[in-house]
């Protein structure tokens, strides 16, 4: 069975503890986008999160293109700019899409699923084929593997 790697958003990240976000675990197996790495600037253990940074390259900029077009004029369901509101949203979806890319190419890559209670980056994520999961079935799936 391939290894499931996860890549948080901030919704869900605000719910782990910070042992959780310490752990084995959290380091292995977690990743936040950049984007929402910017988001959670505020959290006392914020340089812990520099070490599972899904950095944004051009390629996940490409990625980010691609899920824009899919975005209808005039729906911030995902996305709204001028409140402010889901910029980390289409990024970590292209992040899922740029790792899911990579892993292609290997025997058995992991599998990357998308951890959000935002139902807009669900729904985006089905659309895209990307898996996904909200914080309650993320810890229920995970509870055996933190090692807190």
């Amino acid at each position: 069975m391939n290894e499931e790697m996860y890549l948080l958003d901030n919704n869900a990240l605000s719910h782990l503890t910070r042992e959780q976000r310490s752990s084995i675990f959290f380091r292995e197996r977690c990743r936040l986008p950049s984007e929402v790495l910017h988001e959670a600037k505020g959290y006392p253990d914020v340089e812990v999160f520099k070490q599972v940074e899904y950095l944004t390259t051009i390629r996940v900029l490409d990625f980010l293109r691609v899920i824009m077009e899919t975005v209808r004029e005039g729906d911030t369901a995902l996305l709204n700019l001028y409140a402010n509101k889901g910029a980390a949203d289409p990024m970590t979806i292209a992040c899922a899409l740029d790792a899911m890319s990579e892993a292609a190419a290997l025997l058995f890559g992991p599998r990357w699923i998308v951890v959000s209670n935002d139902s807009a980056v669900r729904a985006k994520a089905r659309e895209l084929e990307v898996e996904s999961c909200t914080r309650e079935e993320f810890l229920s799936r995970t509870r055996s593997e933190w090692d807190v």
